[in-house]
């Protein structure tokens, strides 16, 4: 059950504030730069990562990275910009602007988590190199902030509070300043698992593909809420049916539509498989249509699914394996959109916690947050396939790359 506090106010923001060329950007226009600047941003277009990290063991917050896509190798730049523990990042559709979900328990004197914007290298002159700029952050009505993610406009920012049960809308100005919270669910009950899912867990946040619909995934009640989206005000609305049901203590965790906007693939944690679901934006429902498993069968070790990706092409389908620790490879049916497995490949680094294609899609790198590394393995875009051996990064506690 979810209760909605529309036009809910936050706190005073006691760290909101804007930079330097940052005030001109509402009078200027979204995407509007100098000559000297577009050619900075072509420069390094799709040649930066930013990695989201926990801030533990020296880790203080988002870091940068030089990606050579020719030999698939990062060079770090250091820290980007602090912020507490900053486990996943959205890049706005104009990559102007950077968000990052804090995933507290405390934020700004609020018993919440947070969600915050920068300014994207590059889309000012003053900036310097991969150096992100504080815009502003918002308390996210919920503890534990694991997701964020933006709408199709732009304009509206999604959250998923993983430790309070609960999701939230946002909207963010054309010069990326999240404002208060605009819509609030807080979810009650359990699922079968009493130790994994004594309570809600909503793991993901995410516009539907036309944009009318909001999703979030909860791993606690084994359930896709789904709500009507108002782009213009970011309000959300209850919508019938609530929610798509997954199997009984499967934990639904991730989620990501297939290009065509037809299809949807959720990988659920506890229950270590990936799920093709026909997604209907006239109607705004899901339909179970496959189910694969990502462990082999009479497998009886720890393993917790985490993560998947789609090509641009939508021809293979990724997803990581936690604990068994491996990558898993699909060629997805152009027909049907069924997932047909095609290997295992073994990670080095522990505990894939994320999975990413770079932009030309020749490599697939994977956040090893307990292997403190960045693992890289060259892929074949022809077949989809991903090379035995991978490069391995340092890096402490990556949660979440991005690509600029």
């Amino acid at each position: 059950m979810a209760s909605q506090a529309g036009l809910f106010r936050s706190s005073p923001n006691r760290r909101r504030f804007l930079q330097g060329a940052a005030a001109l950007v509402p009078f200027l226009g979204r995407g509007l730069y100098s000559f000297a600047q577009a050619d900075v941003a072509k420069a390094t277009a799709g040649h930066t990562l930013f990695v989201g990290t926990q801030t533990v063991e020296g880790s203080q917050g988002v870091y940068a990275y030089t990606w050579d896509p020719n030999a698939g190798t990062l060079q770090p730049q250091g820290l980007a910009t602090a912020t507490p523990m900053p486990t996943f990042l959205a890049l706005s559709p104009d990559k102007q602007y950077l968000f990052a979900a804090n995933e507290t328990d405390s934020f700004d004197g609020a018993q919440s988590g947070g969600v915050s914007s920068f300014r994207v290298p590059g889309s000012t002159a003053s900036q310097p190199p991969f150096k992100l700029t504080p815009i502003n952050s918002e308390a996210s009505g919920g503890g534990g902030t694991c997701y964020v993610s933006l709408d199709r406009t732009g304009g509206v920012l999604l959250c998923a509070n993983y430790g309070g049960g609960s999701a939230s809308s946002f909207k963010v100005s054309t010069a990326g300043e999240i404002g208060p919270i605009v819509s609030h669910f807080q979810y009650t009950g359990s699922g079968p698992d009493h130790a994994r899912q004594d309570a809600p867990h909503v793991h993901r946040a995410m516009a539907s593909p036309g944009n009318r619909f909001a999703l979030f995934n909860d791993l606690g009640l084994d359930q896709i809420h789904i709500y009507k989206l108002d782009a213009a005000t970011a309000t959300l609305t209850p919508h019938e049916p609530a929610a798509w049901h997954a199997p009984a203590g499967s934990g639904p965790r991730a989620l990501s539509f297939h290009p065509n906007g037809k299809w949807a693939y959720c990988v659920t944690e506890m229950g270590n498989c990936v799920i093709l679901l026909a997604w209907d934006e006239s109607t705004g429902t899901l339909t179970t249509r496959q189910q694969v498993s990502l462990i082999p069968a009479g497998f009886t070790g720890r393993s917790q699914s985490s993560e998947l990706t789609i090509d641009h092409s939508g021809q293979f389908l990724y997803a990581a394996d936690r604990y068994y620790d491996g990558v898993y490879s699909f060629a997805i049916d152009a027909r049907s959109g069924e997932l047909h497995s095609m290997m295992r490949t073994p990670c080095a680094g522990k505990t894939p916690r994320f999975i990413t294609l770079d932009p030309t899609e020749r490599w697939l790198l994977s956040a090893s947050q307990d292997s403190d590394c960045i693992e890289v393995f060259a892929r074949d875009p022809r077949n989809g396939k991903l090379g035995a051996r991978s490069k391995l990064v340092p890096q402490v506690k990556p949660q979440c790359l991005v690509f600029v």
